[in-house]
């Protein structure tokens, strides 16, 4: 595992209008050597994948075949997620003005010591001001 995957970068992958030269970078990197995801990450891209059914930009058909491509990769889900919530988590939340679902990509990012992949502008920010690698560059 070399880095952090958030969902923005997840879905990205998914839409062919948002993949970029930097995501597919990270898309590659995954395949090839797996990557930490926080315990909230499924949960947050299949909302916004659900949300995207919804506002009918997917059909339910393409949801769901996303989310098995994106389960056969090789994602370790962190079993700390939760027990950082109420400490750690909402202190990075407070100090870079994030929601906690983004303050908990920054907290294991931090924790195990490895670069964030997001494209999220706020988040990207927060890692900077932590010294923190973020791709894509």
């Amino acid at each position: 595992m070399t880095l952090v995957v958030d969902s923005s970068v997840a879905l990205a992958w998914v839409y062919s209008d948002e993949i970029s030269p930097g995501t597919q970078a990270v898309l590659e990197q995954v395949v090839s050597e797996g990557a930490w995801v926080p315990a909230l990450w499924h949960l947050e891209v299949a909302n916004s994948l659900t949300a995207a059914v919804r506002r009918k930009r997917i059909d339910a058909r393409y949801r769901d075949q996303a989310l098995s491509d994106l389960a056969r990769m090789d994602f370790k889900v962190d079993a700390e997620t939760s027990r950082q919530a109420w400490s750690t988590t909402a202190q990075l939340a407070d100090r870079h003005r994030l929601t906690l679902y983004d303050a908990a990509y920054l907290e294991l990012a931090l924790r195990v010591g490895l670069p964030l992949a997001t494209l999220d502008e706020e988040l990207r920010q927060a890692a900077r001001s932590e010294g923190l690698p973020y791709l894509p560059a």
